[in-house]
């Protein structure tokens, strides 16, 4: 018997580590419910939501198929190799298949498992799967991982013209077994389950994700480069809460996009190529895991930015919580993320530079408060973010380059429909007023609205005068 323990591949098409299970014989799926782990690891109640009911979706899917879906409790991690060797003890598993992740805590445990279960005589197999490329084979000539996007883009370039990632085949359905497939919870405790209002908005199931990805590339994604800055343009893809939990496969994008852009992924529409490079960027965040596991861990890439004097302020980061700052671009961000457990990418960087430079608060901070709240929560693309708006990170902005919220707002929501959106109490304020109503007294006669927490042109200036004393930085001589 083999096993395919599931974990962020919750889908049947374009699963290596499933279609390797299935090669070898007969085959059982196992996926671990972890709270404790997910709590440790601030996974929000949405996403795991999210999870069950992929979880779902994806039983029925394997039902089909005669594969069996086993659920088995290991509270953290470190209970993770004794339940998969009960598992595997009591149905006489010969292999375990898994395909590979890449955070600290997840490398730890797979090694464990692989040792565990090793010494039991059960064989453990990895595959590269939410990839296109294996951590450390894309590196530079002196043998490190790349720390600038532009450069490692170039090189992964180089390796898709001289190949593609393929596609797994299609599945076939195996004899039945006598195993039945276990009921998957609706919910977990310690995680409240989100409003129906936001499941709504992310329905379940390869179905659905390949739908959003066809009808992605077949309205949007040609006005890609051009329309995804603006918040209130249905412009993006909506596929990254569908990858963060593999219910659909970065090469099912890439393959996706290329047949619509002729085989080219470096010229051709110019939506097109924006788009693969922001699989290629999920790509280098990843990769960064790995060469540099310390950004798994709550430190910032680059090590002298730990002596940045963030201030301790727990009521402006309340008030960034909640939407309540009084600059309204920054408000309707924050409440969108409540309401949908998502973010425009614009937003995501507005927001994140406003936490960081205008409030001078640690970026560990709002990257906590994003995955306790992102139905797309993921370690590698979440830290990334963070620490390139933060200017703490690998390609980060220049700590002088600082956003102004007002002037971002202007540029890519400038009639105010997305603030009207999310912010009711302004949907009133004229245009011209609509992103600064702070000049409009009577709108805070009626306490409708927040006065600004901050000085924007004071606040920039205490963030430039922090970054401007750091130590010089120290050029790394060795992965760490």
């Amino acid at each position: 018997m083999q096993l395919i323990w599931l974990r962020s591949d919750l889908r049947v098409l374009d699963n290596t580590a499933l279609a390797a299970a299935c090669e070898h014989g007969p085959t059982l799926a196992v996926w671990l419910l972890s709270p404790g782990q997910w709590l440790d690891h601030d996974d929000a109640p949405c996403k795991v939501d999210f999870w069950l009911r992929n979880l779902q979706s994806l039983r029925t899917a394997l039902a089909q198929l005669n594969i069996p879906l086993l659920i088995r409790h290991a509270d953290t991690w470190q209970q993770a190799p004794q339940a998969l060797l009960r598992l595997c003890r009591e149905h006489q598993v010969q292999a375990v298949h898994f395909n590979e992740e890449y955070g600290v805590n997840e490398s730890v445990r797979d090694q464990a498992v692989q040792a565990a279960l090793g010494q039991q005589g059960i064989a453990v197999h990895g595959y590269l799967d939410q990839l296109l490329f294996k951590p450390g084979s894309i590196l530079t000539r002196s043998g490190g991982y790349f720390q600038v996007f532009s450069q490692f883009r170039k090189v992964c370039y180089e390796r898709l013209h001289l190949g593609l990632p393929r596609l797994v085949n299609e599945l076939k359905a195996q004899a039945p077994t006598a195993v039945a497939s276990d009921p998957v919870p609706s919910e977990v405790a310690g995680f409240q389950p989100p409003p129906q209002s936001l499941r709504d908005l992310w329905p379940a199931g390869e179905d659905e994700a390949q739908r959003r990805l066809q009808r992605f590339i077949d309205e949007r994604a040609e006005d890609y480069q051009e329309q995804r800055d603006f918040p209130a343009v249905a412009g993006t893809s909506q596929l990254s809460a569908y990858l963060a939990a593999g219910v659909i496969s970065p090469r099912q994008c890439l393959h996706a996009a290329l047949s619509h852009n002729f085989g080219e992924f470096d010229s051709g529409n110019r939506g097109l190529v924006t788009w693969i490079n922001e699989l290629l960027w999920r790509e280098f965040y990843k990769h960064i895991l790995v060469g540099y596991p310390r950004v798994s861990m709550h430190r910032a890439f680059r090590p002298e930015t730990e002596a940045l004097p963030w201030r301790h302020a727990p009521d402006e980061l309340k008030a960034w919580q909640q939407g309540q700052t009084g600059i309204p671009i920054i408000d309707a961000a924050m409440r969108q993320l409540h309401a949908t457990g998502w973010m425009h990418n614009r937003l995501r960087m507005i927001v994140a530079m406003f936490l960081t430079k205008n409030l001078l608060i640690d970026w560990r901070e709002g990257e906590r408060f994003f995955m306790r709240h992102l139905i797309d929560g993921d370690l590698a693309a979440n830290n990334g973010g963070w620490q390139w708006s933060a200017s703490t990170g690998t390609d980060a902005a220049p700590y002088f380059r600082i956003f102004n919220p007002l002037s971002q707002s202007q540029r890519f929501d400038a009639g105010g429909s997305f603030i009207r959106q999310w912010l009711p109490e302004l949907v009133d304020v004229a245009e011209k007023n609509i992103h600064h109503p702070v000049i409009t007294d009577d709108l805070f006669a009626s306490n409708l609205y927040p006065q600004p927490i901050v000085d924007l042109s004071s606040s920039r200036q205490r963030a430039l005068n922090a970054f401007k004393n750091l130590p010089t930085r120290q050029e790394e001589r060795a992965v760490t």
